[in-house]
């Protein structure tokens, strides 16, 4: 089959590598008819992912129809429309009991090593390296499902991929983040990052009630799909949200906040970003955390920091003193895709909600390679991207 596979930093190639087969009982295979390309797997593009090796599978947003299932697999059979999380559920243990899906216990074979740097292990993910155990991503034709029988949500027929596809990781990534960051009706939230996940974290922001949604960012083309929503924005090349967000909020700043950027943030101008640079250029700090330290300082006091932005190491100059002084809570973490899906999948059914708004460039899965540049260039307006096999 074909697959998209990562073979060093900024190399995406499209190979031909061998169809997966039942290896385990709960296993299924599915067929893939649409998959996309995360943000997150810009952090695997850009090398700040360990544990890569060349011709890994790369891609956790996908869906398809199901065309084999192990012998031990009862909830799904041949002919099955699903879209599939990207962490990986094993159903069983307390963490998934609990709905935090993305604790799993079960479903990372490579636990032991993520043990070493964090204390304990996550779930596993699809195409997301060895430190979440190797499985191959779903940038590809056919992908093998683990734990098949809870690793997977079923979508009705009716519903076009493109309005479902994004079920599998940024809506309900966006949701938990505007969940995390406890709004009020008539709540006030602000927003780092228009890209996909903070575009569905601003629209989630209102479908839990926030009456006013800022938005940061230094692209006009997501800015301008985030007024096209109902945001207020702020173009950092040119404006300091801090002073911005002090004076259209009288002095009190947003009650919530949200990073969605991450590791990789950029500032424009700020003397904090060029520390970033030089500190993660000699390996003296694994992250980038601008935006974090901008939402933590335009958080009101007693206010709730949101954090689906992936952080994967270390960060230097975080402001602990600042989040202590003004009594911030923080929530943070990979999404519980399955606790938010079947909810969203509702609301998309009823009309509240069109995710398919982001999608700006499509391809084939021959267009990865040219296409996962575009993306990380934020190059001829490309905000998401949707790949058919």
């Amino acid at each position: 089959m074909r697959a998209v596979t990562y073979h060093g930093s900024g190399k995406m190639q499209v190979d031909t590598v061998d169809d997966p087969t039942i290896e385990d009982p709960r296993d299924a295979i599915i067929k893939v008819s649409s998959t996309a390309i995360c943000g997150s797997d810009l952090h695997i593009y850009d090398g700040f992912m360990p544990q890569m090796k060349a011709g890994d599978v790369i891609g956790h947003e996908f869906m398809g129809e199901v065309v084999e299932v192990g012998s031990a697999v009862t909830k799904l059979e041949k002919g099955d429309r699903v879209i599939v999380p990207f962490n990986i559920t094993c159903g069983e243990c307390p963490f998934c009991h609990d709905e935090l899906y993305s604790l799993c216990d079960n479903s990372n074979p490579d636990a032991e090593k993520l043990r070493q740097i964090y204390g304990q292990s996550g779930a596993g993910l699809f195409g997301y390296s060895h430190l979440y155990g190797g499985y191959p991503g779903g940038q590809a034709e056919y992908v093998r499902i683990p734990y098949a029988d809870t690793t997977h949500l079923k979508v009705p027929e009716h519903l076009d991929d493109e309005k479902v596809l994004f079920l599998t990781d940024i809506l309900p990534t966006g949701y938990q983040a505007a969940v995390n960051a406890d709004i009020k009706p008539g709540g006030t939230v602000a927003i780092w990052g228009a890209g996909p996940v903070g575009l569905m974290a601003l629209k989630s922001c209102f479908l839990l009630g926030a009456e006013r949604v800022f938005v940061i960012d230094n692209v006009p083309e997501r800015l301008a799909l985030a007024v096209a929503h109902g945001a207020e924005v702020m173009f950092t090349s040119h404006e300091k949200p801090y002073d911005v967000l002090m004076d259209r909020t009288d002095g009190r700043l947003p009650d919530s906040v949200i990073d969605a950027v991450g590791l990789e943030a950029h500032g424009s101008g700020v003397i904090d970003t060029v520390y970033d640079q030089v500190k993660t250029l000699t390996m003296q700090e694994t992250d980038r955390p601008h935006a974090l330290r901008e939402a933590i300082f335009c958080c009101r006091k007693g206010g709730t920091v949101s954090m689906p932005g992936v952080y994967a190491g270390m960060v230097d100059k975080f402001p602990i003193g600042a989040a202590f002084g003004k009594a911030l809570t923080f929530k943070m973490g990979q999404t519980h895709v399955l606790k938010h899906a079947p909810e969203l999948l509702r609301r998309i059914e009823e009309g509240d909600i069109d995710p398919s708004f982001i999608i700006s460039h499509r391809g084939t899965l021959e267009d990865a390679p040219a296409l996962y540049k575009a993306f990380r260039d934020k190059a001829d307006g490309c905000v998401k991207v949707v790949l058919t096999p």
